[in-house]
């Protein structure tokens, strides 16, 4: 229904000109000559609203009641035909051909992508046609879309083609089943629409212009700002250019300017001084310039500064100034100020606000205001007063009716209501069920939901506007057809109306709920862009040439964020979230696409980060397959090489520093994945890399070196000192050694438990392993390692020798450490050896310094899982035989118990049984004697051989990943340590890395920044496609990019164009012959639907011979 063109010469104006000309010359030559067809019954005869709009008027625009059974007639044929051709975007791209092939000439004004128009087009005609039986809402929908077409030339003509061209659409795919009654509907309703187009564009172009303008020029807003359908109007009108069209985008820029001027710094509403203002200090007087302040000013000048109710509307003047060409964003806006006024005290007088616009917009528009200015802006005015007067004063009677009926409902009332609305909105609509595919609690979940909607739109209009606003958005992603909210909304209120006698509550029910399908319906229709509902296709075919014709400077914008108002969805998140992921894969991948014309170089990954600063955290919750895609486009590599090397470039910006240039969590994120695989990626590798040897790797051997330096210093104290006669040198030395480690070693760790335990306490990790709490910190083996090493230590302190030998003194002299008596001493021994080989342990950590060496330490430690299972088996089997010999009647001496058994066991294993003593074991019992034999056969027979089997496999298994979880270990260091980096060090680091400076593609061929570039093997990763999508041809950003040649659906694209020469060739055989396309086969597919298509061929009248 509307459509958008690029700039043109003045030779092409000239020639466009002259074909509108012949264009208009021919289809009024046509519409002489055709007779109004004698369809009309006597029926239908006496309705003058048909009789009227048989033909284009455009001399009025008023309410046309048209006859019920017409409009059902109609509204019944267009949804079989939009069933017909299998959905909305099939009957779009079928309209769009039609319109397209019947005026040849009109083809140079269709400048927008065809699946853009295509979209346009249904959802215009599907508004209209779902209002056909409601004469207010048929001309509220048909002038919303006429301030819609004010940048079209629309003429009595041109709407005879679009008419004729959609009628015969419908009659070709329909044949019979397209009645009379049905054709003459559809006919009307589109007279209808475009005499209102004309009408419209002759009686209110001019008046939009002007107050749109005049609003710019008073806030002080920049050219480019302005709305694009009243900027392409006067372009039109003063030929400086051509048309452009509202996007979702545009109404973003509106909202981000709302915001700008309703801040009091910048001009905004302030309630200080709609109070009137204090003048004290003439010389600290701001002088207004922004639409705001000379509003404030003026009321506060003209005595209206106390009046609340001002500042009210001036905070949503702006959005009603900018949606003066769209009469259905201007109701919803007034209805939701009515809400907001009917809480405010006193009396309102709008004449008041009135008088200080027109003051305030003479003040800041000296320069043009004229008649017109003042005939425009009060012309809006009366409009808003009019709208706000219908319904000022009843929202806070219809809140407490409302409210009563609500309170009134039992659970039985309850129960009845939800039920009986999904019942009748299926017998209304059954379509609707195809959508509602929840379980019943949740359908009636959802009617709760609503109700208390309706409830809270009076309490908290604004905030409701908001929640609106985004589950709307949430909507888009459903596909939802807005067509079903209408039936809904009746269903609901039928339904309310059987439990209530109150006619007022009834009538708050209805209002609120209206709007609130109001702001639904609005959002989804803004919401819904092709990249969306190509998204709800998972197809990533579908999504390129969507995505194809979005401007080159605004392609990433397009997917990723969708904006209505103040609310905001990311299609890209919405491709993860709902599962159509091949989407999700090609929105990265053209992202991350490197393109490049004559003046620039376009890439998104900026965008990407700055849109999702946490996308690595999503995708490897939700999507882990699509993170190598996002690393890959990551890395440029040159297809050229030079002395054997290759030029890489891998922009790992964003993957280092976050938009604040503080540590990024991307690598947190990846280590939490615990991917071996991922983490070894080239452009993770580099940048882990960059911060361990430039960063990371100071600070961790720092602190290592202190453990070593504790372990030198308990090894002095605890294995080298310590003669039997030690003199008092030695003891001096062993004492000090011994201090420090208690207080140096053992205090220290217990400081870092205790710190690491209250954060996971604070955070709430905590695990249960058998229902037996445990802090998260002690699934890292270090960490463990370290809390057996601070108990082992308390433990040796505990039974420290010097300590008990205090009391010895004169005895045994200052430091003894022989008063002991042996069970302290052995227990010291112990616990002093196993503290030992905990510090040993605990410094493998050093490995980490060579991949190698931790690849090898990790590869120990998961093949000793294989060797605990070996000795668990290997302790089954001594235990087992062991008791079982124990219960033979023998006199051996080595089995005469079983823990004497189970060492004897134990020693045959080892090799260390006397071979001289399994004579004696024959001669007393050969029982015992094959007891012996078949241990034997199964332990070194058996077990070892597995256990070497088992070890040889999973050798195996984990060093294809050894080199990965080395990495994860390294990593997770470096996430702990960065934390601890000053601000100056990392600061230092940061500008090391030169993340401002262009990167080279080629000798002489700058880049985009935010990389490091390095130098690989050329053969490491050979390449003969350059990674870089240049174009010729326009470098305006608002073009978009040529169709790319090394597209991978391009050998698609021709089978479909060759699939529409052969439906256009079999529709001209068809049309020669004079019969008519089998009924089995579409028009807009030319695939055959049934497989009666010959018996309905052979059926034709002028055909058949």
């Amino acid at each position: 229904m509307s459509d958008s063109s690029d700039d043109h010469g003045e030779t092409e104006e000239v020639e466009e000109d002259e074909a509108i000309e012949e264009i208009d010359t021919e289809a009024e030559d046509g519409v002489a000559n055709e007779e109004i067809p004698n369809e009309l019954t006597a029926e239908f005869e006496a309705d003058r609203y048909v009789q009227k709009y048989m033909e284009v008027n455009e001399a009025t625009f008023e309410e046309a009641p048209f006859p019920q059974a017409i409009m059902a007639e109609a509204q019944e044929a267009w949804h079989f035909f939009v069933g017909q051709l299998n959905g909305r975007d099939a009957a779009g791209e079928a309209i769009y051909a039609a319109v397209f092939d019947a005026a040849p000439s009109l083809q140079s004004l269709f400048k927008t992508a065809r699946s853009v128009m295509a979209m346009r087009f249904m959802n215009g005609l599907t508004s209209i046609v779902a209002s056909a039986q409601d004469a207010k809402q048929l001309k509220n929908q048909v002038e919303s879309l006429g301030f819609q077409h004010l940048d079209l030339e629309v003429t009595v003509p041109r709407v005879g083609i679009f008419r004729d061209a959609i009628v015969d659409l419908f009659d070709m795919e329909m044949g019979q089943r397209l009645t009379t009654k049905a054709k003459i509907g559809l006919q009307v309703l589109l007279n209808y629409a475009g005499g209102a187009f004309i009408y419209i564009r002759r009686e209110y172009a001019s008046r939009i212009r002007i107050i749109q303008r005049s609003w710019r020029t008073a806030n002080k807003v920049e050219e480019e700002e302005e709305d694009p359908h009243v900027k392409a109007l006067h372009e039109t009108q003063t030929g400086e250019g051509n048309t452009t069209s509202v996007t979702a985008e545009g109404q973003a820029q509106t909202a981000t300017t709302q915001k700008k001027d309703t801040n009091p710094a910048t001009g905004g509403v302030n309630t200080t001084m709609m109070a009137g203002g204090d003048s004290k200090g003439k010389n600290n007087v701001k002088v207004p310039t922004t639409f705001n302040e000379m509003f404030l000013f003026n009321a506060a000048v003209m005595g209206l500064g106390e009046n609340g109710w001002m500042s009210v509307i001036l905070e949503q003047f702006h959005n009603i100034v900018t949606n003066v060409a769209n009469s259905y964003r201007l109701q919803e806006e007034c209805d939701v100020l009515t809400l907001v006024l009917d809480k405010q005290p006193g009396q309102i007088q709008l004449s008041e606000f009135k008088a200080v616009m027109l003051a305030s917009l003479r003040s800041l528009v000296p320069k043009e205001w004229d008649s017109d200015h003042e005939v425009a802006w009060n012309w809006l005015w009366e409009n808003v007063e009019r709208m706000i007067k219908a319904n000022l004063g009843k929202p806070a009677q219809q809140e407490k009716a409302l409210g009563r009926f609500i309170a009134s409902l039992t659970q039985d009332d309850i129960y009845n209501l939800r039920r009986n609305i999904y019942q009748r909105f299926f017998q209304i609509a059954p379509a609707g069920q195809d959508h509602f595919k929840q379980s019943t609690t949740r359908l009636y979940f959802i009617a709760d939901k609503i109700i208390e909607m309706t409830m809270e739109m009076y309490q908290q209009p604004r905030a409701m506007v908001e929640d609106i606003s985004a589950l709307g958005l949430r909507h888009v992603g459903y596909a939802i057809p807005t067509e079903l909210f209408a039936p809904f909304v009746s269903s609901a209120v039928e339904t309310v109306r059987e439990k209530t006698s109150d006619d007022m509550a009834e009538g708050a029910f209805r209002w609120s709920l209206t709007l609130v399908s109001k702001i639904l319906v609005r959002t989804i229709l803004e919401g819904s862009t092709i990249v969306m509902k190509a998204i709800n296709t998972n197809s990533a075919r579908a999504l390129r040439k969507a995505i194809a014709i979005a401007p080159r400077s605004k392609r990433a914008t397009e997917l990723l964020n969708i904006t209505v108002g103040t609310q905001s969805i990311s299609p890209f998140y919405w491709a993860i979230d709902s599962g159509s992921l091949e989407c999700a894969k090609a929105m990265i991948e053209d992202l991350l696409t490197i393109r490049a014309d004559r003046d620039k170089y376009y890439f998104g990954a900026d965008e990407l980060f700055a849109r999702h600063p946490e996308v690595i955290q999503r995708l490897c919750i939700s999507a882990p397959k699509l993170l190598w895609t996002l690393l890959d486009g990551l890395v440029w590599r040159s297809r050229q090489a030079f002395g054997g090397k290759r030029r890489v470039n891998f922009y790992v910006q964003n993957l280092v520093q976050d938009r604040d240039d503080n540590f990024s969590m991307a690598l947190e994120w990846l280590v939490e994945r615990n991917d071996p695989k991922i983490i070894c990626h080239p452009a993770v590798v580099l940048f882990s890399d960059l911060l361990w040897t430039r960063l990371v790797q100071y600070d961790f051997l720092l602190g290592r070196c202190y453990f070593l330096f504790c372990l030198c210093v308990f090894i002095t104290g605890q294995a080298i000192l310590g003669s039997p006669e030690p003199s008092m040198g030695e003891r001096v030395a062993i004492f000090s050694c011994r201090i420090f480690i208690y207080l140096g070693s053992m205090c220290r760790i217990l400081y870092c438990q205790i710190k690491l335990l209250y954060d996971d306490i604070k955070t709430g990790a905590i695990a249960r392993v058998w229902k037996i709490p445990v802090p998260m910190y002690l699934f890292n083996i270090q960490d463990s390692g370290n809390l057996l090493l601070m108990w082992v230590l308390v433990l040796m302190l505990i039974q420290e020798p010097i300590l008990h030998c205090l009391a010895y003194t004169e005895q045994f002299g200052l430091f003894a450490t022989t008063c002991m008596e042996e069970g302290r001493k052995e227990a010291y021994a112990v616990f002093s050896g196993l503290g030992m080989l905990l510090y040993w342990l605990l410094l493998v950590n050093f490995s980490i310094f060579s991949m190698q060496i931790s690849a090898f330490v990790l590869v120990c430690g998961r093949v000793l899982v294989e060797v605990f299972l070996f000795l668990m088996a290997f302790l089954f089997l001594i235990v087992a035989f062991s008791t079982a010999i124990t219960a033979f009647h023998h006199s051996l001496y080595e089995f005469a118990s079983v823990d004497k058994g189970m060492e004897t066991l134990l020693e045959i294993t080892l090799g260390m049984y006397n071979t001289e003593n399994y004579k004696a074991m024959l001669h007393e019992s050969v029982w015992v004697e094959i007891a012996v034999i078949i241990f034997v056969i199964l332990v070194f027979v058996v077990l070892l051989n597995l256990l070497v089997a088992q070890l040889n496999m999973a050798y195996k298994l984990a060093h294809a990943d050894m080199q990965g979880y080395a990495r994860l270990t390294r990593a997770s260091i470096i996430v702990t340590t960065v934390e601890q980096v000053s601000r100056k060090r990392w600061r230092r680091f940061l500008q090391s890395l030169k993340f401002d400076q262009r990167l080279e593609f080629n000798e002489g061929d700058i880049g985009v920044a935010g990389g490091i570039q390095v130098y690989e093997p050329s053969n490491l990763n050979p390449t003969t496609v350059d990674s870089v999508r240049r174009f010729g041809g326009s470098t305006a950003p608002g073009m978009p990019w040529p169709q790319d040649p090394l597209a991978d659906d391009q050998s698609d694209d021709q089978l479909e164009k060759l699939e529409k020469l052969v439906v256009k060739a079999m529709k001209t055989i068809t049309d020669k012959k004079g019969g008519s396309m089998p009924t089995g086969y579409s028009g807009a597919s030319g695939m055959p639907q049934s497989s009666q298509s010959g018996a309905s061929s052979g059926g034709s009248g002028d055909g058949s011979k």
